[in-house]
């Protein structure tokens, strides 16, 4: 079972306050089903409530409840900094530090509000937060969520939180193949079962919605894009801005490419480069004891879990691609012991 203890949040609860729901930037379905949970939760206990973005999420979680309400960050500054400063209570949600909210990391900072974090990365940055509540030992901070709202006997588990939890703990843990090697996982899952939700409906919502554009940039990354080398058992695929407008990109596009390059027989480290226009945005995927997060922390100003993990890069496309190559030199002898 969870091991996390959320009693010590209950009591300031109890009596409604203003609350504020926070993601990181570029957010999941893990970070968008834990934020719209929480969101359906606290409006049903009569908290004023409300969810901000850094900036866009997937058109593929747009079908969730509540997700018309959230406010983007990025396209609404300045009522956001007014809800940041009268916040009397800010949640960072699937995220373990202020920076991981891009522009309005200083908005969360400044903010006098009580700080409450809850996230399953590694390494949370505690000395911003009021309450911390961090376990890698998790699938998802879906999952955490979950025992948050049931933590205290008094929550329930409504078809609408269900359907943005089960959502959440899908997309965290690839349909369930990898992240969810605990009974505790699949006992949550079969909760969200007997609250009415049907797993078949949110998968294709998920996973069978894509346009046609994404899935002929699929093919081109597949086939003009992917580089794969042996050596150091690694394979990556890089995609332009220029690419990406032929192919009418659209946030959540790129979402799971760099699962294929992994997937390749042989293959023990994976990465997704994609050109954005003030940086790189790179995805790492290892398996077995290579970590990531390790990688991206010292080399790429990111981070996330041992086998999945984020960072950015501030050069050139072909810069960061030949740094990249560059490290693996230096790597080489702990992805040949994990081959």
């Amino acid at each position: 079972m969870n091991n996390i203890d959320f009693s010590g949040i209950y009591p300031v609860l109890i009596s409604p306050k203003r609350i504020l729901l926070t993601s990181h930037t570029n957010p999941d379905g893990d970070a968008l089903g834990a934020c719209l949970a929480l969101y359906h939760f606290f409006k049903a206990s009569g908290h004023e409530v409300i969810v901000i973005v850094p900036d866009h999420f997937p058109d593929f979680l747009t079908w969730m409840k509540g997700q018309d309400e959230i406010l983007n960050y990025k396209t609404d500054k300045p009522k956001c900094d007014r809800l940041f400063k009268n916040a009397e209570i800010l949640f960072s949600i699937d995220y373990n530090a202020p920076s991981r909210l891009g522009d309005a990391e200083q908005a969360f900072i400044t903010s006098s509000g009580i700080k409450i974090l809850i996230d399953h990365h590694a390494e949370p940055e505690s000395r911003f937060y009021d309450h911390v509540f961090s376990t890698i030992k998790t699938s998802s901070t879906s999952e955490l969520v979950y025992f948050f709202i049931t933590g205290n006997g008094e929550g329930r588990i409504t078809k609408t939180i269900a359907e943005c939890l089960y959502t959440g703990i899908m997309t965290d843990t690839g349909s369930f193949s990898y992240a969810c090697n605990s009974e505790t996982t699949f006992r949550v899952v079969a909760e969200l079962y007997k609250a009415g939700i049907d797993s078949v409906m949110i998968n294709r919502l998920v996973y069978s919605t894509f346009s046609e554009q994404r899935l002929r940039l699929l093919g081109y990354a597949l086939s003009e894009k992917l580089k794969v080398i042996y050596p150091f058992a690694t394979a990556y695929i890089s995609l332009s801005k220029e690419e990406l407008t032929r192919f009418d990109f659209r946030v959540g596009d790129t979402e799971g490419l760099v699962n294929y390059a992994l997937s390749i027989k042989g293959m023990k480290f994976a990465a997704i480069f994609v050109e954005k226009d003030d940086k790189v945005r790179v995805s790492f995927r290892s398996v077995g004891e290579f970590s990531v997060n390790d990688f991206a922390r010292k080399h790429f100003e990111g981070g996330g879990h041992k086998n999945a993990a984020g960072g950015d890069s501030f050069i050139s496309l072909s810069d960061t691609l030949e740094k990249f190559e560059y490290l693996l030199t230096e790597y080489k002898a702990d992805l040949m012991n994990n081959a």
